[in-house]
């Protein structure tokens, strides 16, 4: 099932249609053909029903509060008239301003390009996204404006901005992402990315890389940019056909090589950005040695030797980090690499290990990198600075449980 007919339309979309489209999210007829998917609250882990949504959707007052519409005008205002001084970053989408609202409330403003990858289409998926989706760990959309050519998305502001600055130094300012930071991080993305896997039908991200991943003041990470998001399979279908997009080296293999779908392929590309976090490296970078370029070929080598695997570790954490920690995590990297989709875990098996780790592993350890690589030694350290061995980390698809065991004891 799709949200809307025109989902699946690859034509260009005029303003008349994307204001109607946009327009009938809020009717009851709407809202109840999307009332399939199933809106879990974090909080008291209650869904709602079709029952629910469509009761939601007679009450078009309270649900037109979520997501406001804005003129081109009211932007202007809000940005200084686009200037150059409020920029906060740009892309092949376009560009995001820092905006004031209502005098006080700061936002983010992306304005589209005409000429960029994110035409029309992928405007209206986030615009309806965003407006039925709430998460902690999801940006929140505040508004839109669509006026003549102009596609604009008005967004809470993060300070911090994105995950890729810290971790390829353009944040350098605010010094390095240490251990805990990056561990937070990951599990808060893990539970966004749980969230939209968990609805029914399930949403798949599909453009999953550190870049959508944004930061506010407390390093609370929201996954942002839904542009490319999809439904999932429903009933008994295995994976849903689409033609590939994404970003290169963080798209699943199955998904890059035939276009099949499924949640497993965002459980790739999170690995993907695990690694990233963990290493401080970007996944494709030209500026490394040619054996260094690609992140995952680089660092295949290092996981599998337990003499060396210390050293995918981003140098700028200074070996304040626990080797058991470290293990741990990187074992988690690799269930969620495997080659083959189905031997990878579920995001809530994801999410399972990584609090399990939040909690044993909350200590830090200051780390010799030299001396412990070259050692001969059993790898990990326990609470009480013992020498242990650390065991795999093995997770089951079917039982929906995870056994995490990295003390050796």
């Amino acid at each position: 099932m799709n949200f809307l007919p025109c989902f699946i339309s690859e034509e260009r979309f005029n303003r008349k249609c994307l204001e109607k489209s946009i327009k009938e999210y809020y009717e009851t007829k709407t809202l109840a053909s999307l009332a399939i998917i199933s809106l879990k609250s974090e909080n008291n882990k209650r869904r709602y029903t079709t029952k629910e949504t469509k009761k939601k959707g007679k009450e078009k007052s309270k649900a037109k509060s979520f997501v406001q519409t804005f003129t081109f005008r009211q932007l202007c205002v809000a940005t200084n008239n686009f200037s150059h001084h409020n920029l906060l970053g740009e892309g092949g989408f376009g560009r995001v301003y820092k905006g004031l609202i209502d005098t006080t409330r700061q936002v983010a403003v992306k304005q589209l390009d005409p000429n960029g990858y994110q035409g029309n289409r992928e405007f209206l998926v986030e615009v309806l996204m965003l407006s039925l989706l709430r998460h902690p760990n999801l940006v929140n959309l505040v508004g839109y404006c669509v006026d003549a050519y102009q596609r604009i998305l008005v967004y809470e502001y993060m300070p911090k901005g994105s995950l890729e600055d810290h971790l390829l130094g353009i944040a350098s300012d605010k010094g390095a992402l240490d251990w805990k930071t990056r561990m937070k991080i990951v599990e808060g993305v893990a539970k966004g990315l749980e969230y939209l896997h968990e609805t029914n039908p399930p949403v798949i991200f599909r453009d999953f890389k550190a870049s959508n991943i944004l930061l506010d003041e407390e390093f609370n990470p929201k996954l942002s940019d839904f542009g490319l998001a999809k439904l999932g399979p429903m009933g008994d279908k295995s994976h849903v056909s689409t033609r590939v997009m994404g970003t290169y080296g963080y798209c699943a293999p199955e998904y890059a090589l035939t276009g099949q779908l499924t949640t497993k392929s965002d459980v790739y590309s999170f690995g993907v950005v695990f690694l990233e976090i963990i290493s401080g490296r970007r996944v494709i970078d030209n500026t490394k040695p040619r054996a260094e370029k690609n992140l995952l070929a680089w660092a295949q080598p290092l996981l599998k030797d337990k003499r060396k695997f210390i050293l995918v570790a981003d140098p700028n954490l200074n070996g304040k980090f626990s080797v058991k920690a470290l293990y741990q995590a990187l074992a988690v990297v690799s269930m969620c690499l495997q080659e083959d989709a189905s031997s990878r875990p579920l995001i809530s098996d994801v999410v399972m290990a990584l609090q399990y780790l939040a909690i044993n592993n909350d200590v830090d350890v200051d780390v010799d990198v030299d001396n412990e690589s070259n050692s001969g030694s059993r790898w990990g350290l326990s609470s009480n600075g013992g020498s242990t061995t650390p065991n795999r980390s093995s997770f089951n698809d079917d039982k929906r449980s995870v056994d995490v065991v990295g003390d050796g004891r």
